[in-house]
């Protein structure tokens, strides 16, 4: 579609700390790779953690204790990596949200790498990146990021006007959401938010010539490409789901960090990219790029180990 307008618009409704966004992203990462020129794609952050809708909690540790249990219920699901130890519940997720969209000033790949740092200084370490302190701190030493120019784009007018919008626009659910009722673990009905609701997270919404399909909550991958394609028609041929795999080494490069669900839905194989940087978590392991893995947080502070060909 070189030239042209792409037909599809894809609408992400997501947030940094949310464990289902977190588990869902090689579905994501895939759909994506598939829409790829075919599409434009938006991210919408719907700050799962708001201080101005959320009462503090009258015991921190026991909400900790929870919310630690909650996400390795979700990682069961999911397959998602989960930190062994949970240091806390996010205070706020207006930060990371803000580094995030302040990242796309960057390009598209420091918008994906930064996005990714950020879930896993939660999803990895434990450390949710809660405060402009703790973002900084999480995405130092990522290839390609000008950490001056992020830390000043988040306090810049338009990010933050643009975060305001972000937090409205998704607090304005489609009808197909308000008590919808779907399979288990997480159907993806809209959450009660303030005085109204939000979507659930992870919610895509899918807008083309033959209208809009809505796909919240947890939801296979089967499910996006025929919301694209019954939107879209004319991408049916392009949506098919052994389509556009590729190997392990150039999933390495193209994406810097990658989890079993990434391998095997990116490249058909469990197998990981040999000279890869291992890192383990409490359900199973991550695989990093060298240059991504050097300035990590969790590489510099642990005990990274070679991957090895089988797993």
């Amino acid at each position: 579609m070189t030239g042209a307008q792409p037909e599809l618009e894809v609408v992400e409704y997501t947030d940094p700390v949310c464990p289902w966004a977190w588990g869902s992203e090689p579905k994501l990462r895939r759909l994506r790779a598939l829409l790829a020129g075919r599409s434009r794609w938006r991210r919408v952050y719907g700050l799962l953690f708001d201080e101005e809708e959320d009462d503090p909690a009258p015991d921190p540790a026991a909400e900790t204790a929870w919310y630690a249990r909650y996400i390795e219920d979700i990682s069961a699901h999911t397959g998602a990596p989960h930190a062994v130890r949970l240091d806390r519940v996010a205070a706020c997720s207006r930060p990371a949200s803000l580094a995030a969209l302040a990242a796309a000033r960057q390009g598209p790949a420091v918008a994906e790498s930064v996005l990714r740092r950020l879930r896993e200084s939660l999803f990895l370490l434990g450390e949710p990146a809660d405060t402009p302190e703790r973002v900084r701190a999480a995405v130092r030493g990522l290839p390609g990021l000008d950490e001056a120019s992020l830390a000043a784009d988040m306090t810049d007018r338009q990010v933050l006007a643009q975060l305001v919008r972000d937090h409205a626009e998704a607090r304005r659910p489609v009808p197909e959401v308000l008590g919808l009722k779907g399979p288990a673990p997480h159907p993806g009905a809209a959450k009660e938010a303030g005085d109204g609701h939000r979507y659930a997270l992870p919610t895509l919404l899918f807008l083309g010539p033959a209208g809009r399909r809505v796909v919240p909550g947890w939801r296979p991958l089967a499910e996006y490409l025929d919301a694209a394609a019954a939107v879209a028609p004319a991408l049916h041929p392009h949506l098919r789901p052994g389509a556009g795999l590729v190997g392990a080494d150039e999933a390495l490069e193209r994406y810097l960090s990658l989890t079993r669900a990434d391998l095997e839905l990116l490249t058909g194989d469990p197998r990981p990219p040999a000279g890869a940087v291992r890192l383990e978590s409490g359900n199973g392991p991550l695989w990093l790029h060298p240059a991504y893995a050097a300035g990590h947080p969790a590489a510099g502070g642990g005990r990274p180990q070679r991957a090895e060909q089988q797993i």
